[in-house]
């Protein structure tokens, strides 16, 4: 074959195919016309690749073709429409739909902290096995107190973040088997009982709550919902519904990634509190009103945005192009 002839009988309706994809908007007909020198030009790419497969020219065509194929598909891009539409209606309706998960684990995780504690302080010998008197005495008189204040605001803002977003993200990557997210929420709970019981014991209690609640309702919150996630995301595939197993681990699993991603900022804002809020010089009473402030938000974005996008149809999931070719049934 004649490769410049062919070219050159071909080069109107490819350069007409280049136009239409330059240009930023197309009418109805040009549409038509877009993808019917799509399939013209397709052919022509065949065409030259078995019978003179010169590399200039398949590289032209090629690209030619991916630019018109991006066209007709749509292209989508990270911009600031989809994060707002990320943080009004993806994270704050996978909350919400998931609320009876996270909400039983912070209420039975709260009640087991209170029994822990209630069992240490009639137990001491949980903490006097593992602390010298002298341990217990700098702990309850200094050490905890000056936990919050020993590094530069900033600095511990930061190391707190990033220390609760990893144990948030070890719930949820352990969902697939359930027990590790057991295992480390469970672990929360108990170091949380037995340091309220030990402070508590040695009459701090006012000074144990003025330092937990003003950044632990929200932080302890965001935990219980990661492991809920994760609760959530192994019982998937245990009981699937009406999807097959792997269908429905898929399903939630993407919701657990928008959860997690949306949690970095929850606990980026309680980690500010702890690291500005909590070691400050306001009154006690100033500093707890900043916490219940932050947990009233937080419940406020999820029953009020949240759920007006989980009426709206979101369900947490992304959007159905994104999800891939199966389709998915969203209980």
């Amino acid at each position: 074959m004649d490769l410049d002839a062919y070219a050159a009988a071909r080069g109107r309706q490819w350069g007409r195919l280049e136009e239409l994809v330059r240009r930023r908007r197309l009418t109805g007909a040009e549409g038509d016309e877009l993808l019917d020198l799509y399939q013209r030009v397709s052919t022509d790419l065949s065409v030259v690749r078995s019978a003179s497969p010169d590399p200039s020219v398949v590289s032209y065509l090629s690209l030619l073709l991916t630019r018109a194929r991006l066209e007709m598909v749509g292209t989508r891009t990270s911009t600031w429409t989809d994060a707002l539409r990320f943080f009004t209606r993806t994270f704050p309706a996978a909350l919400y739909r998931t609320r009876w998960w996270w909400v039983a684990t912070a209420l039975t995780s709260v009640l087991v902290a209170v029994l822990i504690a209630a069992w240490t302080l009639r137990h001491p010998e949980v903490y006097t096995s593992q602390l010298s008197p002298a341990e217990i005495r700098a702990y309850v008189g200094t050490d905890f107190q000056h936990y919050y204040s020993e590094f530069p605001h900033h600095e511990f803002a930061t190391e707190v973040w990033v220390n609760n977003a990893w144990v948030a993200a070890q719930c949820i990557a352990g969902g697939v088997l359930g027990l590790p997210v057991l295992y480390v929420v469970f672990q929360n709970v108990m170091n949380l009982g037995v340091v309220a019981a030990l402070m508590i014991s040695h009459d701090r209690t006012s000074l144990f709550f003025g330092l937990i609640l003003p950044h632990g309702l929200l932080e302890l919150t965001a935990v219980f919902v990661a492991g809920a996630i994760g609760l959530r995301l192994c019982w998937s595939w245990v009981e699937p519904g009406p999807r097959t197993r792997l269908q429905s681990l898929a399903a939630e699993g993407r919701t657990a990634v928008a959860v997690a991603l949306g949690l970095v900022f929850v606990l980026l804002v309680s980690g500010a509190i702890e690291g500005f809020v909590t070691p400050s010089g306001l009154p006690t009473w100033a500093r707890i009103g900043v916490g219940l402030v932050a947990e009233s938000g937080f419940l406020a974005y999820v029953f009020v945005v949240g759920r007006a996008a989980h009426r709206a149809g979101v369900t947490g999931d992304v959007e159905a192009r994104d999800a891939g070719d199966a389709p998915l049934l969203v209980g």
